[in-house]
């Protein structure tokens, strides 16, 4: 049983349960994928292996296609690493992960990266309040102090100020599959996940 497979969101739609009740989900194109490598505490100090998701790509340096041939996936684009548990197997390079190994009511954890939103403000990236927006405030949007001046009379790091926002990795737990269709690859997670549509993701079995 492989602890996760690799994706591409597809985009968000709703379904309907037995009771009637609309459930919103977000389909995922998962897989199908094939194991690349696979790392053992002997040689690499941690049990893993290394998944690609079979979507070739038009170019690839020398380095990375010897590396896949090893495996038999030549071309694979999208490539990530899965540590291995109890339960997991044995699994060996050049064997395939399909969504035909996820069933519905299992919980995952979705892994992405989240939409870029460029250069924002502190209101925006931060949620700050803001100043009086009347009574002839000069003070909107500004980020007010951000350390004193005598002492230490520096900023510290990690002080909240503007800058880019986004393109970030963000883990979303425990989401709960609703449906999978074996022939398309296709799994219907209930909620939303990050990144946007065509993005790819990574589904890994629920840790907590």
């Amino acid at each position: 049983m492989s602890p996760g497979i690799l994706g591409k969101k597809i985009g968000m739609t709703q379904i309907f349960n037995a009771d009637g009740q609309v459930v919103p989900v977000t389909l995922v194109k998962a897989g199908p994928c094939v194991v690349t490598q696979r790392k053992t505490p002997a040689t690499d100090g941690y049990d893993a292996i290394q998944l690609g998701l079979l979507e070739y790509a038009k170019k690839q340096n020398k380095p990375i296609a010897k590396h896949l041939e090893k495996s038999g996936a030549a071309g694979v684009r999208y490539m990530r690493e899965f540590r291995l548990g109890q339960g997991s197997g044995d699994m060996k390079p050049g064997d395939r992960v399909l969504a035909e190994e996820f069933k519905p009511r299992e919980v995952v954890d979705v892994i992405g990266t989240s939409k870029g939103r460029g250069f924002a403000g502190l209101v925006k990236r931060h949620h700050f309040r803001g100043g009086p927006a009347t009574h002839g405030s000069m003070f909107h949007r500004a980020p007010g102090s951000i350390g004193a001046s005598s002492f230490p009379s520096r900023v510290f790091p990690g002080m909240k100020m503007a800058g880019r926002m986004g393109t970030q990795q963000v883990t979303v737990r425990n989401l709960e599959i609703m449906s999978v269709d074996a022939e398309d690859n296709v799994i219907a997670l209930k909620g939303a996940i990050p990144g946007p549509n065509g993005g790819y993701v990574m589904v890994r079995r629920a840790r907590r």
